[in-house]
């Protein structure tokens, strides 16, 4: 084990030197060869480092940018939106991983995102901290800090998640060069995800879930993402509940106040109508007196 460091200071106040102790800085293993026993045991929920694990290789899943980071929490509130209106899957992340094992090579990866649906045949419960099945759906945010780490996503994971079985793959990229979005067709290949309308992306597996591509990159406001029709069947369906219920109160409001009004017109009707027969009544007794007949004969 190595020593602790030790680095001398002095207080500003007593001028008094103290000794404060520090370890010594943890520094990535991605590379080291490792067997699948000791990745499980040791790295798989290290302290420091995320690692995934190719084939007997740690290999470091790098830091996203801040852009990366605003691209992915926008789709995660949006796809827990969809989810939590029509709850038929469950998301994982929090860098939980599943295992892959392929004709050629097995790897454990760690998805940034992935889709778990209800009826998948491998249940994942509350407290398990690893999928043992296959997700049906992974998503990756790109992060352009590791050369490498573009490759992996776009290239190897996208083999390794067609062959295992998992139904779409997405790749969100903010540089907006590696964006795809791609669906296992009846052979068990990848084929890009046609965009309807040349912008709207829609899942299969997850039917009713859609998004514009160039919402990725506008990042717009779930609140006003209510107002738009691609998302208006599953965003926020309790406030767009309320909207339409305080919509029709208002025009119940308006309706009410349009009959009242009308009422109203009617009753001033009514009684201008009233007054003209009463004047016409006097001025007919009126004429009657200074005829010399008395309007009562």
């Amino acid at each position: 084990m190595e020593a602790l460091q030790i680095r001398n200071e002095y207080t500003p106040v007593q001028n008094r030197k103290i000794e404060i102790y520090e370890p010594p800085e943890e520094l990535s293993e991605d590379g080291l060869y490792v067997s699948e026993d000791e990745y499980w045991e040791k790295y798989y929920a290290h302290p420091d480092f995320n690692y995934e694990w190719n084939n007997g290789y740690l290999e470091e899943k790098p830091v996203s940018d801040l852009d990366g980071s605003q691209m992915y929490q926008w789709f995660f509130m949006l796809l827990k939106s969809f989810l939590e209106t029509k709850p038929i899957a469950i998301m994982m992340n929090l860098e939980m991983g599943f295992r892959l094992s392929m004709p050629s090579a097995i790897t454990i990866r760690k998805p940034d995102l992935a889709v778990i649906l209800n009826t998948n045949t491998t249940p994942i419960k509350g407290k398990d901290c690893t999928f043992k099945g296959v997700c049906d759906i992974c998503i990756e945010a790109l992060s352009h800090q590791d050369r490498n780490a573009v490759v992996r996503d776009t290239v190897l994971k996208k083999s390794e998640y067609e062959i295992i079985g998992v139904k779409e793959y997405y790749i969100l990229d903010a540089w907006q060069e590696k964006t795809a979005f791609y669906r296992r067709n009846k052979r068990g290949n990848y084929e890009k995800i046609r965009p309807l309308r040349k912008d709207i992306i829609r899942s299969e597996v997850l039917p009713g879930f859609q998004f514009r591509f160039s919402d990725l990159y506008k990042q717009p406001s779930l609140l006003s993402m209510t107002e738009d029709r691609v998302y208006q069947k599953f965003l926020m369906p309790y406030y767009q509940q309320e909207r339409l219920l305080r919509s029709e109160a208002e025009k119940r409001v308006k309706q009410e106040r349009k009959l009242k009004n009308e009422a109203e017109k009617l009753a001033e009707q009514e009684r201008k109508l009233r007054d003209m027969a009463t004047e016409r009544a006097e001025r007919m007794a009126d004429q009657l007196k200074k005829l010399g007949v008395s309007p009562e004969d």
